[in-house]
């Protein structure tokens, strides 16, 4: 399972012409979902994700995590994280990529998960072709993997 996290000002996303989530200040998740990933794997890489820091603290240090700054996660699914890129011109998605009904379940259990957290939770819609916007913040772009 894959995050892509990036620290935002501000994120949103609109799936055909409708802001299905936005937030504030905190981190936009990409979400890559791979065969073989589980309940177990969404709960860590949730973990992870909700306590990873990359928010600076008094000193301008990354010492604090998104819920210590009052920050929210929008989530957004992106099966393309987990292409096979290795050779070629055109990359692959047959090896690496989750069966789409296994992957929307991992989905939705990450977003569940980071909400039960108390993380205010946004996010797209699965499978869905989805407009992405935001303002980077730094940048600060960090890939998670478990």
């Amino acid at each position: 399972m894959i995050a892509l996290i990036q620290r935002v000002s501000e994120a949103r996303v609109v799936v055909e012409g409708e802001t299905t989530g936005e937030i504030g200040s905190g981190l936009l998740v990409l979400l890559g979902v791979e065969r073989g990933d589980d309940e177990a794997k969404a709960a860590k890489l949730a973990h992870r994700v909700a306590g990873y820091r990359v928010f600076g603290d008094d000193e301008g240090k990354m010492n604090l995590n998104v819920q210590q700054v009052g920050g929210s996660i929008l989530v957004v699914s992106q099966f393309t994280l987990a292409a096979d890129t290795r050779k070629g011109m055109r990359p692959s998605f047959a090896e690496r990529n989750a069966d789409p009904a296994m992957a929307e379940s991992l989905y939705e259990y990450f977003i569940a998960d980071v909400a039960k957290k108390g993380i205010p939770v946004a996010s797209g819609k699965f499978a869905a072709d989805m407009k992405v916007s935001l303002l980077n913040d730094g940048p600060v772009t960090f890939w998670l993997q478990v």
